[in-house]
């Protein structure tokens, strides 16, 4: 009987990339069917923003009529766009009728 078989040294590198998913902006789009406190509070609680920076977006989206709240990979993007979508009317406003409304757009 032969003894075990022995292979031969064989200096192999194994390359290993990590892929990152291209990352997306969620952008929301302003109206006038949502109050200041409404944005501050939708941000808050959606992105855990502080107050003066829910003012400061808030402030951008009603002057420049959008404004990139969260930038991130497209699984996580379209999801904060779906809890912005689905955070409902501002009862502030009795005209108010539904939610903010966002869209995603590829990170340059």
């Amino acid at each position: 009987m032969s003894g075990p078989a022995v292979l031969p040294d064989v200096d192999v590198e194994t390359e290993q990339r990590t892929r990152r998913q291209p990352p997306y902006h969620v952008v929301l789009l302003n109206d006038d069917d949502h109050t200041y406190e409404y944005v501050i509070e939708m941000l808050k609680v959606l992105f855990g923003y502080p107050v003066e920076k829910g003012y400061q977006l808030a402030k951008v989206v009603d002057t420049k009529g959008r404004v990139v709240v969260c930038t991130t990979s497209l699984e996580r993007a379209e999801l904060k766009r779906d809890q912005i979508h689905a955070y409902g009317p501002d009862p502030r406003l009795e005209r108010c009728k539904g939610s903010m409304t966002a869209e995603l757009e590829p990170a340059e």
